[in-house]
């Protein structure tokens, strides 16, 4: 399996309000920059769009460390809250729906394919690549302002 790195961050203006998101690819040395945005969206939508966005466009199952400053993405899957969610039919241990479902159902196939390692950062504490994913979301939801 190839080795990858990837970054990822999602930024809304308000939130909900609008929102982007930005993902960075490491391979070998070689960079790859995504982004997108939504008109109107949530913080946690777009931390999970990046991810999403970063493991789809993978063309082979990798193995994957995948860095975020989303405490939302990283502990609901490192924690297994997210597959304790799924089990009760997308309702938490509070017997509340589960949010983001739609996104959620996306991603988890993607893990399934990939062996991916979540690592969490402190956002906006200089890391380069999250503060660089941090400026491709924000340029993002600027054209929705």
């Amino acid at each position: 399996m190839k080795k990858i790195e990837i970054f990822t961050d999602g930024a809304c203006s308000g939130n909900p309000g609008p929102g982007g998101w930005g993902a960075i690819l490491r391979f070998n040395g070689t960079e790859k920059e995504l982004s997108g945005g939504e008109k109107d969206t949530t913080n946690n939508r777009m931390e999970l769009t990046a991810v999403i966005k970063a493991l789809s466009a993978l063309k082979e199952p990798c193995e994957v460390i995948l860095t975020t400053d989303s405490k939302y993405v990283c502990d609901s899957i490192t924690k297994g809250w997210v597959y304790s969610w799924q089990k009760n039919n997308w309702r938490k241990a509070d017997k509340k729906p589960a949010l983001n479902v739609d996104l959620w159902e996306e991603l988890l196939p993607l893990l399934e394919k990939n062996k991916v390692t979540f690592k969490w950062v402190k956002g906006h504490n200089e890391h380069p690549e999250n503060e660089r994913c941090d400026k491709l979301a924000v340029a993002e939801y600027q054209q929705y302002l």
